[in-house]
């Protein structure tokens, strides 16, 4: 296959799931001789969260006062004035990789300035809004090739849209991602006054897919048996507004009693660095990860590759990748059930059995093998053929 250029677009240059999987995609992408360009809006003004080996285009973005519709028609609109120039366009694949950038591209599609366009569907939302549930329903439609990082959303367009999606699956970088206690590990720990433990950590920030209450329903159990337990919640940058679920949050933890703070039961991190992101991994004893929704859940795979413990949902998108010999599945309506896997988590023996099985389970995935799959796509896209390529997991 010859070597394209291709423009991964992405919906913001915070440390989101999708983002990261964008980048990394586009690092291997250009390891196996493509040429791969992720773009993004920027209204900080700062670049992405972490330094790439790909290239990068923060595109111009203004911040916006209003709501969540008023954002992405914003940055929807940021994207089509920097697509305007013939120079901005000169790629032979265009990549969305949520509905922000998939919108954009279909209207460039719609004024024959693109040809078409790949759209990775990491998963879908509920929008009570009608004009955010018609931008996220426009996105999907109007891609000329359809893929998802797991079966559970390429079986939702089967059955929703009646279109075929390749499964790409997710990677995770060992370089960066491992097992062996760094220089840094000590003074993350003292950044945020974290104890003796144990530490339970949950990423995402307060979210209603990741099922924050939960979460803490379940550690403040744990408590009952590990007083000295605490909760860090890391993360939360979104372009949705969570504001109502955090506040659900914060009085759930009043009522339990559960302090917030450096030092205090729950610590929230607010984004982290990427570079330290390793570390807290490993000076976490278990992460937390009973979400209602995923696309896949890409942190699962950095915190076994940082030999620590995970406890997630039983269902898919996790029960298609991972065993319960990789770990500890839950029903994530029942905070018994959670806190029950925290504590067994902790148990010496349970906690070898998943360090090792999970250590395996990350080594299967990498980032090289992922791109590999993007191939067929982008070479059909760049062709112009208009039928769906099936892609093998």
């Amino acid at each position: 296959m010859k070597p394209l250029r291709v423009a991964l677009l992405t919906h913001s240059t915070n440390p989101r799931g999708g983002v990261a999987h964008c980048l990394a995609l586009a690092e291997a992408l250009c390891e196996l001789g493509h040429a791969a360009v992720v773009h993004a809006p920027d209204p900080s003004g700062r670049g992405f969260f972490r330094d790439a080996s790909c290239a990068t285009v923060a595109v111009a973005a203004e911040p916006v006062a209003g709501g969540t519709t008023d954002l992405v028609r914003a940055r929807i609109h940021d994207y089509l004035r920097h697509f305007a120039s013939p120079a901005a366009r000169d790629f032979d694949v265009f990549h969305a990789h949520d509905g922000i950038g998939g919108n954009a591209l279909a209207t460039l599609k719609h004024r024959r300035l693109i040809p078409g366009f790949v759209r990775t569907v990491h998963h879908v939302d509920s929008f009570a809004d009608p004009v955010l549930a018609g931008w996220q329903d426009r996105a999907i439609r109007e891609a000329g090739r359809l893929l998802c990082v797991s079966r559970l959303w390429a079986d939702w367009i089967r059955d929703a849209i009646g279109a075929e999606a390749g499964i790409v699956g997710n990677g995770v970088d060992l370089s960066v991602y491992r097992p062996v206690a760094a220089e840094g590990d000590a003074a993350l720990r003292a950044r945020w006054g974290l104890g003796a433990g144990p530490i339970v950590l949950s990423v995402g920030g307060l979210e209603e897919r990741k099922n924050s209450l939960g979460i803490i329903a379940g550690f403040a159990r744990l408590r009952t048996r590990h007083p000295h337990a605490q909760l860090v919640v890391a993360g939360g940058a979104s372009l949705l507004d969570h504001t109502r679920y955090r506040e659900r949050c914060r009085a759930t933890l009043v009522a339990a009693g559960l302090d917030v703070g450096r030092g205090a039961a729950v610590i929230e991190t607010g984004p982290v660095a990427q570079a330290d992101m390793p570390a807290l991994y490993r000076t976490a004893d278990l992460l937390a990860f009973p979400s209602w929704t995923e696309g896949f859940g890409l942190c699962v795979l950095e915190a076994m590759a940082c030999g620590t413990p995970a406890i997630v949902s039983d269902r898919p998108p996790f029960s298609e990748y991972l065993t319960p010999a990789d770990a500890l599945f839950v029903d994530p309506a029942d905070p018994d059930s959670i806190a029950g896997a925290m504590a067994a988590a902790l148990e010496p023996r349970t906690r070898a059995r998943l360090r090792a099985a999970g250590l395996e389970r990350a080594a299967a995935h990498s980032w090289r093998a992922c791109a590999t799959r993007h191939r067929a796509a982008y070479a059909a896209c760049a062709r112009g053929a208009s039928a769906f390529t099936e892609l093998q997991p």
